[in-house]
């Protein structure tokens, strides 16, 4: 698990939505799909996704089951947006 060092600091991060609100309000910190634990403060569109929660979210299916299409779960059940 990271703490604000490294190379996370140079990606945009996938974090659940109602988390970003709860931080903004409190300051507290969120935690990143790979792990990363920050406060967020800086504009995500000015980096590049981290590439490991780029792969978890890609990867995430609600669940585990298909879908009644049969083409997979809604990973939106649990909604995530990069910061």
């Amino acid at each position: 698990m990271s703490n604000g060092d490294g190379d996370h600091e140079r990606y945009a991060h996938y974090v659940q939505k109602d988390k970003i609100m709860e931080s903004a309000l409190s300051g507290s910190p969120v935690v990143a799909l790979c792990g990363k634990v920050w406060v967020p403060g800086r504009d995500p569109k000015k980096y590049p996704v981290c590439p490991m929660c780029k792969e978890i979210f890609e990867g995430m299916n609600t669940g585990g089951d298909k879908g009644k299409d049969g083409k997979g779960g809604d990973k939106k059940s649990v909604s995530y947006t990069h910061l």
